[in-house]
């Protein structure tokens, strides 16, 4: 993996969006030379052997510019955000998303792009008691995921496409990630997830510290810098349409994650109050990661505990001390 990124072109979409800002230092190490799309949030990080370009990807003579002379595309570029927005907005994240994962397919095909990578989601999958496989989409979706979903599904279909389904194709790389977290995301409390609003809460001291849900709901979380390796693994080793799961491989309910940053921060005896009439999403999601194991080799490094302290880290560092 340390050759294949060396003095390849490799643009990364929504270069000043979480994953997007992970990747990009992952990818700088690895040797690649880098272009990166921001929008209306500046970048992340001041580097200056990535090439930052503003763009909006809703426009067809952007996605084309932005493509020009590119070896391999990494989407990350999206309308994304919490259950809040969700709830109150459950459409805000379809027409945008639709119409950039579409433009930007159409542009890199024309460009004579190697590679293309998607970061779809496991909202695909319907509600389950089981780690869910890739095999295991049937299109039955957890209500409250319905338009996410979708949106995920349709793109995923059109990645289908231009894999499988023309003379010309190129090649289409879906990964369905867990719940990731980490150091670049966002913390404001109305549109994060929910491990950087709780990490929040519990720095800013929060009383009473609120937390959405009753606490027992549970997810995979996985630490960002696990998933780059994983985006990386798959975009080098993937050769054909094959959807992928890159997660934790590990359940974790949303009462060990607040315990978690507790510990971390050391603040005692907190008065907790769970408000059950807060949105929340899916109440359990386990995902099976068999098959990245085998295909691409990945093996998730970070536990939650040093993943949560290191996240606290850099939002203390970072963030908190700025505000």
């Amino acid at each position: 993996m340390n050759q294949f990124f060396e003095s390849k072109k490799v643009l990364v979409t929504g270069g000043a969006g979480f994953i997007g800002t992970n990747l990009l230092l992952k990818l700088l190490e690895k040797g690649a030379t880098v272009r990166a799309t921001i929008h209306k949030k500046p970048s992340q990080i001041k580097d200056l052997k990535v090439e930052f370009v503003k763009a909006d990807l809703t426009k067809p003579a952007d996605c084309k510019r932005v493509v020009r002379g590119i070896d391999h595309v990494f989407m990350c570029a999206a309308n994304t955000s919490g259950a809040a927005v969700i709830e109150k907005t459950p459409l805000a994240h379809v027409t945008p998303n639709v119409i950039m994962n579409s433009l930007m397919l159409e542009a890199a095909h024309k460009a004579n792009v190697k590679k293309f990578l998607f970061i779809s989601s496991n909202t695909v999958y319907p509600l389950t008691d089981y780690a869910v496989d890739e095999d295991d989409v049937n299109y039955t979706l957890y209500e409250k995921y319905f338009p996410v979903g979708w949106m995920k599904l349709f793109t995923e279909k059109m990645c289908e496409m231009y894999s499988t389904k023309i003379k010309n194709p190129m090649t289409t790389i879906v990964v369905r990630p867990g719940n990731i977290y980490g150091p670049y995301d966002h913390f404001d409390l109305e549109s994060s997830h929910v491990i950087p609003a709780l990490i929040k809460k519990v720095i800013e001291k929060q009383t009473p510290l609120e937390v959405w849900g009753d606490g027992n709901d549970i997810k995979d979380f996985i630490y960002a810098e696990d998933l780059v390796d994983g985006l990386l693994l798959a975009m080098e080793k993937i050769n054909t349409f094959d959807p992928v799961n890159i997660a934790s491989g590990k359940p974790t309910a949303i009462r060990y994650v607040l315990q978690t940053i507790l510990r971390v921060e050391n603040y005692k005896n907190p008065k907790i109050v769970f408000n059950s009439l807060k949105p929340t999403m899916i109440p359990i999601r386990l995902i099976n990661i068999d098959k990245a194991r085998n295909i691409l080799g990945f093996s998730p490094k970070t536990s939650i505990e040093i993943g949560i302290k290191k996240t606290v880290d850099w939002y203390k560092t970072s963030i908190y001390r700025n505000d």
